[in-house]
């Protein structure tokens, strides 16, 4: 037997739509995009989280892929939508899979995150939505924001696609 989608209506965009899953105690990872975003000077975007998990940390912009959107356009979304700059998506810069476990063991959090390399394009950096604030910092001044060693491998690894990528458009 055949199951087939139904059919998009009148006034039916097949547009995407913001996950419901739990996010606290997931029966699933959670897939999210983040993006390491360069402006003409080197400098990475960083945003501060202003919820949990890890409300106050410092990292890339980024969060959960919506229903029906591409990971690409989610994460110009979310840069957008937490930073509230305009991007180019480069390409793939690293997978990162943060898990926490509460004091039982039990899986509090799971994300699958896709991080992307891109270069700014215009907009200038303001906290929206789920940042409590954006700024732009130069590479040498990463040890002072205390991102997750996972975090700091992909922003170089990024930079270092990023500038081949400048590189070979000059």
């Amino acid at each position: 037997m055949d199951v087939k989608p139904p059919p998009i209506t009148a006034g039916d965009s097949g547009g995407t739509q913001p996950v419901t899953a739990r996010r606290r105690y997931p029966d699933a990872p959670l897939v999210g995009v983040a993006a390491a975003v360069f402006n003409a000077a080197g400098e990475v975007l960083l945003a501060q989280r202003s919820r949990p998990p890890r409300a106050g940390s410092w990292g890339l912009p980024g969060g959960l892929l919506d229903l029906g959107e591409t990971l690409e356009d989610g994460a110009r979304r979310e840069v957008s939508e937490e930073c509230g700059v305009e991007v180019a998506i480069g390409g793939i810069a690293g997978v990162f899979e943060p898990i926490t476990r509460d004091e039982e063991g039990r899986v509090e959090y799971h994300y699958v995150v896709i991080d992307y390399w891109a270069t700014w394009t215009s907009g200038t950096p303001r906290a929206g939505d789920d940042a409590a604030d954006v700024r732009w910092v130069a590479l040498d001044e990463l040890p002072a924001y205390a991102l997750l060693p996972d975090s700091y491998a992909v922003v170089q690894r990024a930079y270092e696609l990023w500038r081949q990528s400048a590189q070979g458009a000059a």
